[in-house]
């Protein structure tokens, strides 16, 4: 963390600021101690109103410092007069690079948490006079931040420290305050809940987050079959072997089961806790058996069922290289089937970082797929006359969104290289109005761009959004924008658009690549008790030639294969 020079000292005596520089929170050792067991309630009261903890240990110096920086970036920001803490003056603060996926994870999570309780994080710090009796710079606030919440979610226990870890002299000094003062954040604790009578802490969020909440611990684990790696069957028979039992249903899962997918044939459901006995039969790290959000799978099988023969694929927005591959080994799994020649992937990668690139080039390459071609500029600067997109049928957007319909959206962004912005806004269970509208106008951007793609048959335009803005909305006006452009130079062509509103996008649609037809899918998402999101078809746009269109019969018989296919409710 950056410091700064100001630093605040409160007496007890007059309660008035007083300044003091210098940029390292005073040793241990130099203070005495400020706990007075007289002071502090009945041990007893205040550990049955502590909230209930999920037995963590802490975790390590480098976590707590990176999850600092995440709040730092993130926290809710208050007018003067309803500030009682002070973070300082410093956004914006790099996040370093992180290797270590599991730390990367961790820290995101311990930011995210801290972001939902900032209040009262920041009442107990008050309540407590903790903030006010502190030599602590503002800028180190956040630290205090994230370390309470997890001091408190272990129950105010010490953390346990794994041989030789990190040494960083902030979070330990930090840790030393809020050691010293536990008994009276404790105490603040429980007096807070008594005030708000709140059972637990979660009881103070927000409805919808609680609900997510609620939804996630609920959630089954997906894994999918990587077919360039291993079969189905294969994949099954290394599950029996390792003492896992198939069953009929979501329903029936329980303990060392598994079951199918209804909607995705090669799809897998485990119980939530399984992850752990599955990383022990290697499927996982053999990496024949990938654990990915269901939301991730439907956008990519609709792009192989609509496919035509001897078309390409062009990918852009929001993924990760495991959405990539699930495409690519879809479709190479389908042409194989069919002995057609190989189709391309291609994958807008233009706005990322070259260290995100080369990490999803590396999956891509790991997971066994040769069909997939990385294109260094951003969808937006693709010309329509690219000779290398000439065979290009397929888009399928996936554009950075507002995640409002995922039940742990954490882990979804970082897998999915979504929009880390807002984390804040997510923690509180709403977007922010201009948040919300910046991604609307970039949304606009991408689909009115695909479909001016002379050569294209279809787009699959994919969120994981419960706002309309974000999924009807934007749709309904690119149709609209696009039926009244002009006609292509040299391509006569009659535009005629239809909304079909569907249930649920099946897995087993209808192959549609021997339809003259183009369709615009329009996958939004709704919330499910067995998904994180799932997903409707509601808009396809058919492009014929005014011969075709003089006979209504493919129009009709189009829509009729899509709706045969893609109705089919959860």
């Amino acid at each position: 963390m950056v410091k700064n020079n100001k630093s605040r000292r409160r007496t007890k005596n007059n309660g008035k600021k007083k300044k003091k520089s210098g940029p390292d929170i005073p040793s241990i050792t130099d203070l005495t101690p400020l706990d007075d067991p007289s002071e502090s309630e009945d041990p007893t009261l205040l550990l049955k109103l502590m909230s209930t903890g999920q037995g963590q240990l802490g975790f390590s110096d480098r976590v707590y410092l990176l999850a600092s920086i995440l709040f730092q970036n993130n926290y809710l920001e208050k007018p003067a007069a309803q500030q009682v803490v002070s973070y300082g003056k410093e956004r914006g603060v790099p996040f370093p690079e992180v290797k270590d996926e599991d730390m990367h994870r961790t820290a995101y999570e311990l930011a995210f948490n801290a972001l939902k309780y900032q209040q009262l994080l920041e009442d107990i710090m008050t309540d407590s006079v903790f903030y006010r009796t502190h030599l602590i710079p503002d800028d180190q606030m956040s630290l205090v931040a994230v370390m309470l919440y997890d001091f408190q979610d272990r129950k105010f226990l010490p953390r346990e420290h794994k041989g030789e870890e990190e040494f960083i002299k902030e979070v330990r000094d930090v840790e030393n305050y809020l050691l010293r003062f536990k008994t009276k954040l404790a105490a603040s604790l429980a007096r807070c809940r008594i005030k708000f009578d709140l059972l637990s802490i979660e009881c103070i969020l927000p409805e919808s987050v609680k609900a997510r909440q609620m939804r996630s611990s609920n959630l089954p684990l997906y894994a999918w079959v990587n077919p360039l790696k291993g079969s189905f069957d294969q994949v099954c028979s290394v599950l029996n072997s390792a003492g896992f039992v198939q069953v009929k249903s979501i329903g029936q899962l329980k303990g060392k089961t598994f079951c199918q997918d209804l909607h995705c044939a090669d799809m897998l459901v485990f119980p939530a806790q399984m992850k752990a006995p599955l990383y022990s039969t290697k499927l996982l790290s053999n990496r024949k058996l990938i654990i990915q959000d269901k939301f991730c799978s439907l956008g990519p099988v609709a792009v192989c069922s609509l496919l035509p023969e001897e078309g390409d694929v062009l990918m852009a927005g929001c993924f990760s290289g495991f959405t990539v591959s699930r495409t690519a080994s879809l479709i190479a799994l389908k042409q194989k089937a069919n002995c057609c020649d190989q189709s391309t992937v291609f994958v807008c990668v233009g706005d990322r970082t070259d260290t995100q690139t080369e990490e999803l080039q590396l999956t891509i390459t790991k997971m066994g797929c040769k069909n997939v071609k990385l294109m260094l500029q951003n969808f937006q600067s693709l010309d329509y006359g690219d000779k290398r997109l000439r065979k290009v049928c397929v888009v399928l957007l996936t554009p950075k969104c507002s995640v409002s319909a995922i039940s742990n959206p954490v882990e979804f962004i970082l897998q999915e290289n979504g929009c880390t912005d807002l984390l804040q806004d997510l923690s509180q269970g709403s977007i922010a109005q201009s948040k919300l509208e910046a991604l609307v106008v970039q949304q606009r951007k991408d689909i009115d761009h695909a479909l001016m793609f002379p050569r294209i048959m279809s787009v699959v335009y994919a969120t994981c959004s419960t706002y309309p803005e974000e999924n009807e909305e934007v749709v309904s006006r690119a149709l609209e924008q696009a039926k009244a452009c002009p006609e292509q130079e040299g391509e006569s062509k009659h535009l005629n658009f239809r909304s079909v509103l569907l249930s649920l996008v099946s897995c087993a649609l209808t192959d549609c690549s021997s339809v003259s037809a183009a369709v615009v899918i329009f996958l939004f998402a709704l919330l499910s008790v067995s998904l994180s999101s799932c997903l409707s078809v509601c808009l396809f746009r058919q492009v014929m030639s005014k011969s075709q269109h003089t006979s209504g019969c493919n129009s009709r018989k189009f829509s009729e294969n899509i709706i045969k296919g893609a109705i089919l409710c959860l």
